[in-house]
């Protein structure tokens, strides 16, 4: 009998979670442990994967002009693509007017409030990617500014040339630890995704899309159209086959759905680029983490239907300027909204609290937040693949009997 690989299995445990979260209902949350146990087995990887990952990347890219024009070719196409999704996410929800079908009584904040936030300036963004204290950094899971310490010591172990070679072989190696690491974590997550999700059905079951149904959908019709928004940069740029793209990714999509986390999902993004897709290992561990806390496609789309909805929700006519300057918050937010589950809530109040609007229903977006997460998050993370795939192309960093080698394995599969 054929051996399963490890999504297929994932899969068997995304459905199976489903399934027992009908058949049993919230009693499936006494899975809850299994599944907690899994993020935080996942949680723990993140940080010492980043900074091995990304400083031995730098270190291998080796050519400072090329590290600068990868770096700028990476920044622009995080902001491109940011500022795309939350435009026509908002070009949807204004056609969809979500808000309009939803009445002010049904409302209901479950207890919690959630107060002002104010948007952090672009200079205060800026100053906040960079430690005063790795070590801080590192203990409290500050992610931007392990990535900012990380890329210094990449470039300095450059500039220190043959001097810096053994440090170079140090955080290679500390990369391929990290990634054995990885393959034995990932060897529980059918476990872990199929906990998660029983528990994710159990809590909220079919009755939680009622009355919230049309922001919902809303939301997956602009990842939709973000997703056709991938297919034509894969094609045009990166001249990749959708069919071996889509056929290879979806064993990524299994984690983010059921992790909901960005940088939770890391190491699985990183092992299906390079493994899968055929990116080359230093490109993908300096764009992808990179990306895991700067490119929120995803969440761009959820930040911009949030405003449109509240408005029609309230009758509270937005400009086309206001609309425009949303779209401008949404990138510089996307920019600081941690790569952790619910992380887009608190980010929601903050654009709701610039534009003058209520905050009531942000409680009762985040009791169903979860639903829309598992969307975000895994556009999130295709967002960061398919600009390495078109930065990797430009730059001849695609191994192409990799990327069509339909029998291709990541190396976090046992």
């Amino acid at each position: 009998m054929k051996k399963l690989s490890l999504s297929v299995k994932i899969f068997i445990g995304f459905g199976l979670g489903i399934a027992l979260g009908f058949i049993f209902g919230e009693r499936a949350m006494v899975l809850k442990p299994v599944g907690d146990l899994f993020l935080r087995l996942i949680q723990m990887l993140v940080a010492p994967l980043i900074l091995c990952s990304i400083t031995a990347g730098v270190c291998s890219i080796g050519d400072m002009s090329k590290l600068k024009r990868i770096g700028l070719k990476t920044f622009l196409y995080f902001i491109g693509t940011t500022a795309a999704a939350a435009g026509m996410s908002m070009m949807i929800a204004n056609a969809v007017q979500p808000g309009r079908s939803f009445r002010l009584d049904m409302i209901v904040t479950g207890g919690r409030v959630y107060e002002a936030q104010a948007v952090p300036s672009l200079t205060d963004t800026i100053v906040q990617m960079f430690p005063n204290n790795i070590f801080s950094a590192l203990a409290n899971g500050t992610l931007v500014q392990i990535i900012a310490f990380s890329i210094f010591m990449g470039v300095a172990i450059i500039l220190l040339g043959d001097k810096g070679g053994r440090l170079r072989r140090i955080f290679e190696d500390g990369a391929e630890m990290m990634y054995k690491i990885t393959a034995i974590v990932m060897a529980f997550s059918p476990y872990g995704v199929a906990a998660l999700m029983a528990c994710a059905v159990g809590a909220y079951g079919l009755e939680i899309f009622g009355p919230l149904a049309a922001f919902i959908g809303t939301i997956y019709l602009a990842l939709f159209a973000v997703c056709v928004m991938y297919a034509v940069m894969l094609v045009v740029i990166a001249k990749v086959p959708l069919k071996q793209f889509y056929s290879k990714i979806i064993e990524l999509w299994a984690v983010t759905a059921s992790t909901t986390s960005s940088s939770g999902s890391l190491p699985v993004t990183i092992s299906v680029s390079r493994d899968k897709l055929g990116v080359s290992e230093s490109l993908a561990s300096f764009v992808l983490p990179l990306g895991a806390t700067m490119n929120m496609n995803g969440g761009a789309c959820f930040y911009s239907a949030a405003v449109i909805f509240v408005s029609h929700l309230y009758g509270v006519p937005l400009t086309i300027t206001q609309q425009m300057f949303i779209i401008l918050l949404t990138v510089i937010v996307s920019v600081g909204c941690p790569g952790v589950p619910g992380g887009a809530i608190i980010m929601s109040t903050m654009l709701l609290t610039t534009m003058g609007l209520p905050l009531e229903i942000v409680g009762m977006i985040a009791g169903i937040y979860r639903i829309i997460d598992m969307g975000t998050t895994t556009f999130n993370c295709t967002g960061d693949v398919v600009t390495a795939l078109c930065i990797g192309r430009g730059e001849g960093m695609i191994d192409d009997r990799i990327l069509n080698d339909s029998a291709a394995k990541s190396k976090v599969s046992f």
